[in-house]
């Protein structure tokens, strides 16, 4: 039995092995693609280059590694059902649960090494990555500019613009920059248009050539009082085309070990993502409670219980008609006035709760999800084992096909589930789990058919009936 078990882990290793270092290839390949663009042409050396493929190495090792398990496992036991192995082996006795325990262990050893490589070496390369891509960006800062937000990473301006467009992405449309001082007052506004980045090699300037646009400023002193502020000078111009120099002298030498990030829901560990997630609550309950209770303040709400002040007096069950004509508009005008601003307060208060709870769902989503695909070596081994003895064929063709296609089901359940508990759908522990809940019944199902020598699904059972229908047919027209 000791040289099967060998033999077995032998048969699982060579392939594991070579699948785990292709994948990982085809998932570096693929995120550095995503990536090339603040790469490329930037002047960094290959030093930091491939710093930044070890640390993107080590972001996809929790997700190769399941892929991997997968493909070897239908790899290896269809390549011993193929060449008639799998049956001598049944033929001695030895069944195929007793046949892939030493695969079931050394499952579990994997499943492990990935929650361990989840909870620590994931978040370290995470935070590294993400900072060194931050970094890399500012090495030009021209395109560290994202359209439709507030640029500031450049020191001393706040910049906003619709979009980025041309074969360098230096062009750009409705151009919005606040110059920001020490004070941190935007004393100067400029609008335009059209806008050109120029940012040549080696220049300590990033160049802003902005056309057809407007240039306001301030003429504030420092010493001066509010109201004296209010009746300053003020420049104020429109431009057919006007230059803007930045001085980027201290951004452009970066460094690369620079951490500006380091609170990402990636960048955590399981233990910093419970603790942030607990962090969170607090601050989440109170503000919903005290929102709460100035609503209910409001509203007046508890003048609705109190007794009525005016005793003895024969009201009538329509509020209305209590009072006056002139008295019914203004009463009217004062309820709808009252609605309608508790009605925007809800609905603002609704779109900040909504945000807040979006973030502890993500942060929360993470954590289970972290769980699940350390335990989604083992689930899709439930899946890849059996379907390998059932198919039997080994090699990377069908197999791999049909790891992929799996694969692809267990992301795009994971992926839905992740995105239905940060809208709050669903709650996040089922959320991160929603694909393991789905397939490990599936798994189990196939491994039980497998160690029953039954196939995946019988197709006779569902032909027999419908071939006997039409037989009886035929007798009865020929009779």
């Amino acid at each position: 039995m000791k040289i099967l078990n060998k033999y077995i882990l032998k048969s699982f290793i060579t392939p594991f092995l070579a699948t785990l270092l292709i994948i990982l290839f085809v998932l570096i390949m693929q995120a550095l693609w995503l990536q090339f663009d603040k790469i490329a042409g930037k002047g960094i050396s290959m030093v930091i280059i491939f710093k930044f493929l070890g640390y993107l190495s080590l972001m996809m090792i929790p997700t190769a590694l399941p892929i991997a398990i997968l493909l070897s496992t239908i790899m290896t036991l269809g390549g011993l059902a193929e060449n008639y192995e799998l049956a001598a082996i049944k033929s001695a006795g030895i069944s195929l649960r007793t046949l892939i325990k030493p695969l079931l262990v050394l499952m579990l050893i994997l499943s492990f090494f990935n929650y361990l490589f989840l909870n620590y070496a994931f978040p370290y390369a995470s935070l590294k990555s993400q900072n060194l891509i931050y970094n890399m960006k500012m090495k030009e800062p021209g395109l560290a500019l994202v359209a439709g937000t507030f640029n500031t990473e450049i020191p001393g301006y706040s910049i906003k613009f619709d979009e980025k467009y041309g074969e360098e992405k230096n062009f750009l449309k409705n151009v919005l920059i606040y110059e920001i001082h020490d004070n941190q007052i935007n004393n100067k506004v400029i609008t335009a248009k059209k806008g050109t980045i120029l940012n040549e090699e080696g220049s300590r300037y990033l160049t802003l050539v902005l056309e057809d646009g407007h240039y306001h400023e301030d003429i504030i002193s420092k010493r001066t009082t509010i109201d004296e502020r209010k009746r300053m000078r003020f420049n104020k111009a429109k431009f057919k085309e006007y230059t803007v120099n930045i001085d980027i002298s201290k951004i452009g030498n970066f460094d690369p070990d620079e951490v500006k990030y380091k609170t990402g829901k990636h960048m955590l560990s399981l233990s910093q993502l419970n603790f942030y997630v607990d962090s969170l609550l607090p601050p989440y309950e109170n503000y919903i409670n005290n929102k709460a209770h100035r609503s209910y303040e409001t509203l007046r709400a508890k003048k609705l219980y109190s007794n009525d002040t005016i005793p003895e007096t024969k009201l009538s069950n329509d509020i209305l008609e209590n009072f006056s004509e002139d008295d019914k508009v203004m009463v009217l005008d004062n309820a709808i006035e009252l609605a309608r601003n508790n009605l925007n307060s809800i609905q603002s208060f609704q779109n900040i709760a909504k945000g807040k709870q979006k973030i502890i769902n993500a942060y929360n989503t993470e954590y289970h999800k972290r769980l699940a695909l350390s335990f989604a070596c083992l689930v899709l081994f439930f899946i890849g084992a059996p379907l390998g003895s059932i198919i039997r064929k080994g090699g990377f063709g069908l197999p791999m096909i049909m790891a992929i296609f799996i694969f692809v089901v267990y992301f795009f359940i994971s992926t839905f589930g992740e995105k239905m508990a940060t809208s709050n759908t669903i709650s996040p522990f089922f959320g991160g789990w929603l694909a393991t809940i789905i397939l490990l019944p599936f798994g189990l199902l196939l491994m039980k058919r497998a160690i029953n020598d039954k196939g995946i699904f019988n197709i006779d059972k569902f032909l027999q009936p419908i071939n006997n229908f039409f037989n009886k047919l035929i007798k009865n027209k020929k009779t």
